[in-house]
């Protein structure tokens, strides 16, 4: 029973709950449909609202693009109405044009008739006057010329030489004061160069080592170096005899290492002749590098820069030719700038102007062709090479800058002690004689040594035999008679050596 009741009160609860729970749910229900119609209800006021807003906007743009659309055509039709009155004001000035140049044809046509009328009386009258004179018209004025001639020649001719006195006094007193101007601006050393180098040594015992066995060393360095050694005059040094400057310099470096490597020997000799020749080509890059930089000119080919610094080592009548061209190319840029002329192309003209001589004893030809032709080759501005090639007159002068150049040339080498006309002569000589002797077949090399009193003479052994080196030094001989002109008597040495070298390896 007990078990039944409490069965019949669980499915009593049971049954009031879901009861309970219906009538929650149907609540909840009902809320939440008020809720839906509620915001569907504000959802369509706040839609109509926007609706509202919207058509209000659009109705008052409306209402400002109608506006704006009247204010356009009100302007259109003003715009139209200034142009209409534009057109016939145009329409009646062409008009109005139109009848002036009508106008002015009539005119022309008169003005040509009145001077049709006018050519016609003059070529009347002056029928009639040559009928009355009985001269024709350029007689007239011939007859005319000549009674003025004669009439103010004594005036004329006064005037003129008046004028010319003036012109040429005020030209010369010009020309002065550019020239003393330029000398006053620039100030260099005018010391002439020497023939001879002296190279100091430690001790006499060196000089023994120089000369070596029976002579043996020091003919093979003069042979080497193209120089004559004089160890006897001087105590405590050597003396370089040459002509040539590059010579000399190679010699008193190839010297020197052999002093202070004191392993002096006919081999050790060339390897270090070689090496001061290296060194030498060095300087003279380095001395045209110097020269172009000190003179401001750079635009060169690196070759003819080269081939400047080899001016270093040579003179003019005893002046430095590469110092000789840097003053030249100072005093020619003073000068152009005082002319107006090209500055660049008159320094340039000027540095250049004896690069030929750098080449002289290898090419044929004056050193201003070789100059020119060198100039040619690499490349440089025609401007130059025509201020250049008139320094000695041997071309007419093309430009003003030609003419500056040669006046450049003249001021530089007419500084007091600047140049020694003797010397020029001398190596002139000297350069004659080791020519004509290298111009025999055979000859592998000459020098003249000895201030010109010798010319000593390398022949190829292959080439030439014991009897014909005999033969070749008479030749030799007999053929400086003929062609030279010297003081006193030339030795000619000739050097017949063969060498065999091997290698123990």
């Amino acid at each position: 029973m007990i078990i039944l009741i409490g069965l019949g009160v669980l499915l009593l609860g049971a049954g009031i709950g879901y009861y309970l729970r219906l009538i929650i749910a149907l609540g909840k229900k009902r809320s939440i449909e008020i809720d839906i119609k509620q915001m569907m209800v504000a959802a369509k006021e706040e839609a109509q609202r926007i609706v509202d807003e919207a058509k209000k906007k659009s109705e008052e743009q409306l209402g400002n693009l109608k506006e704006e659309e009247k204010k356009k055509e009100q302007e259109f039709k003003e715009t139209e109405k200034r142009l209409i009155k534009k057109d016939e004001f145009l329409d009646t000035r062409q008009v109005e044009l139109n009848k002036e140049i009508e106008e002015v044809k009539i005119k022309v046509e008169d003005v040509k008739k009145i001077q049709d009328r006018v050519l016609k009386v003059e070529e009347e009258k002056r029928i009639e006057l040559e009928r009355v004179s009985k001269l024709s018209e350029n007689e007239a004025k011939e007859e005319l010329l000549r009674d003025i001639e004669k009439k103010y020649e004594e005036d004329i001719l006064i005037r003129i030489q008046k004028m010319e006195n003036q012109n040429e006094e005020k030209l010369d007193r010009r020309a002065k004061d550019i020239l003393a101007t330029s000398i006053q601006r620039l100030a260099s050393s005018t010391a002439s160069e020497l023939m001879t180098t002296i190279v100091s040594i430690p001790n006499n015992d060196i000089k023994g080592k120089i000369i070596g066995k029976e002579g043996r060393n020091i003919r093979a360095f003069e042979r080497a170096a193209g120089v004559e050694l004089i160890v006897d005059d001087t105590p405590g040094s050597i003396v370089i005899s040459s002509f040539d400057p590059i010579r000399r310099q190679v010699a008193r470096l190839a010297l020197e290492n052999l002093i202070l490597d004191g392993r002096i020997q006919p081999a050790k000799i060339e390897e270090l002749v070689e090496k001061a020749k290296e060194e030498i080509n060095k300087i003279i890059k380095e001395k045209g590098e110097q020269a172009v930089y000190e003179c401001g000119i750079f635009n060169f080919d690196p070759r003819i820069i080269a081939i400047l610094g080899r001016l270093y080592f040579r003179t003019s009548y005893g002046q430095n030719v590469l110092q000789h061209s840097i003053e030249m190319a100072h005093i020619a840029g003073m000068i152009a700038e005082e002319l107006g002329a090209d500055v660049a192309i008159a320094k340039a003209g000027a540095l250049v102007h004896d690069i030929g001589k750098a080449l002289d004893h290898e090419v044929q030809g004056t050193h201003i062709e070789i100059g020119i032709r060198i100039l040619q080759k690499f490349g440089a501005d025609e401007r130059i090479i025509t201020a250049m090639k008139s320094h000695h007159e041997d071309y007419p002068y093309e430009t003003i800058e030609a003419v500056i150049v040669q006046t450049a040339d003249a001021i530089s080498g007419g500084r007091p002690g600047a140049r020694r006309d003797s010397v020029e002569n001398y190596l002139k000589r000297l350069q004659e004689l080791e020519a004509l002797v290298n111009a025999f077949s055979g000859v592998e090399k000459s020098y003249a040594l000895q201030a010109g009193r010798e010319i000593r003479i390398f022949v190829t052994p292959d080439k030439i035999s014991d009897t014909e080196a005999k033969l070749l030094a008479h030749d030799v001989a007999t053929k400086i008679e003929q062609e030279l002109k010297y003081p006193g008597e030339i030795k000619v040495t000739l050097i017949r050596e063969t060498r065999v070298i091997e290698y123990a390896r």
